[in-house]
């Protein structure tokens, strides 16, 4: 397989010249359903033409920011449901934070290739969330919670780390005020005005800090699970006119590629059990509750909307199901 992101005219070469079958593209159902190609309602789908496969049709495929002026003709492209192998493809592409969509075709005979199973892929989220471990810690006072440290956990083969900025001292006997916080490069950091995240992450510590103890989860899900780069992309369509959800949607992914399971184990190998959730996204107080956490209370966490995140929080709360 070759991630379709990955297509220049060398390695599309390469793998034709490796390949025992000829060339197809694997993308998301959901992909598909935005280019008009599938309503069914598969997880991934194959695409194939008499023609080849070229790199602008590739990109125009995958990518709804593709440059290419004249659209190929969708008609004469042969579509499939896509089996267990084909959809790890998908999966591989996501988990590397790439464009949803790969090139595929069979290994030729003499083809050198690294072989990976597909349970093995698919499980690869779950696997490396049960292994999580803290690796390190640290006292880090801050602005707003001076009596605060960073615990770093890990999984046990390496791979994406996941931090808990601990306010206080917590109270074992008392249900722990926490917040599941993904990570957001440009409103945490830089202050975006198009998304809340920064006055959630700095009002959650203050809150914390005032209630004498807490928890945040820094998760490292940017973009909703999709990573940075493929936010910005999302970003260039909404100023286009797709909204929040929509925009996720033309990049081929669901509306939220999270996972709790990371902050589930978190609390766990932090002795939490019983919780406050600081949120207004239910589907958080019931992925905690399906991985074993008991939510003793939700806490809403609402800050005032400016002109540039308005239509973000409407989304949120017409299409997501948050509570404002």
């Amino acid at each position: 397989m070759l991630a379709a992101e990955a297509v220049n005219p060398h390695s599309l070469s390469t793998l034709v010249a490796q390949a025992g079958s000829p060339l197809a593209l694997v993308m998301t159902g959901t992909r598909a359903n935005v280019l008009g190609m599938d309503k069914a309602d598969h997880q991934a789908c194959v695409v194939s033409t008499p023609k080849g496969l070229t790199k602008a049709v590739i990109d125009y495929l995958a990518n709804p920011l593709s440059a290419l002026e004249t659209p190929p003709d969708l008609t004469a492209m042969q579509l499939t449901q896509a089996g267990p192998l084909e959809q790890a493809c998908v999966t591989l592409a996501k988990l590397s934070r790439l464009l949803p969509a790969a090139i595929i075709a069979t290994a030729g005979a003499q083809t050198d290739a690294l072989n990976v199973s597909v349970l093995g892929i698919e499980a690869y989220m779950d696997i490396a969330a049960e292994s999580l471990s803290v690796v390190s810690e640290a006292r880090v006072p801050l602005e707003t919670a001076e009596h605060a440290r960073v615990v770093a956990f890990r999984p046990r083969d390496g791979g994406i780390e996941h931090l808990a900025i601990i306010v206080g001292d917590l109270d074992p006997e008392v249900p722990a005020l926490i917040r599941l916080h993904s990570e957001c490069f440009t409103g945490d950091l830089m202050g975006s005005l198009r998304c809340d995240c920064g006055n959630q992450l700095r009002g959650a510590i203050s809150e914390m800090d005032k209630a004498g103890s807490g928890i945040l989860l820094y998760l490292a899900q940017e973009g909703r699970g999709i990573g940075l780069v493929n936010k910005l992309r999302a970003y260039q369509l909404q100023d286009a006119g797709f909204d929040t959800v929509d925009a996720n949607l033309q990049l081929g992914f669901d509306s939220d590629e999270r996972n709790y399971l990371p902050a589930a184990q978190m609390l766990r190998l932090l002795g939490v059990k019983r919780v406050r959730l600081m949120t207004n996204n239910p589907t958080k107080v019931a992925a905690l509750k399906l991985h074993g956490i008991e939510v003793f209370e939700r806490v809403p966490h609402v800050f005032a909307a400016n002109e540039h995140n308005n239509g973000y929080l409407r989304t949120k709360a017409n299409k997501s199901g948050h509570i404002f």
